[in-house]
């Protein structure tokens, strides 16, 4: 947790915090060390950048999860929407 807080430029305090509002479930080592994902990483990171721009952590706990689930609606509609393009493309062998 330590090497992550340093990392991230946060404390220790900052990513068992969000660990508690259950933003970020890290694995444990065999010793019960924190362990955190690069993604997480990247949660973390972003949860900081928006409660310095002044957002409350609660908030900008929900701006994250909003944004992860637009990603994932985004690159669903695009694995749709090339789904739907290949069935309507006119066959060229007949």
């Amino acid at each position: 947790m330590g090497r992550a807080a340093a990392i991230l430029g946060v404390t220790q305090a900052f990513l068992r915090t969000l660990d508690g509002a259950r933003l970020l479930t890290p694995q444990r080592s065999e010793g019960g060390h924190r362990r955190y994902s690069r993604y997480q990483l990247r949660i973390a990171a972003r949860v900081r950048e928006l409660i310095d721009a002044g957002n409350s952590l609660e908030g900008a706990c929900r701006i994250v999860i909003l944004e992860d689930q637009l990603a994932e609606a985004q690159a669903l509609n695009a694995t749709l929407q090339h789904a739907l393009d290949e069935h309507e493309a006119p066959d060229s062998g007949r």
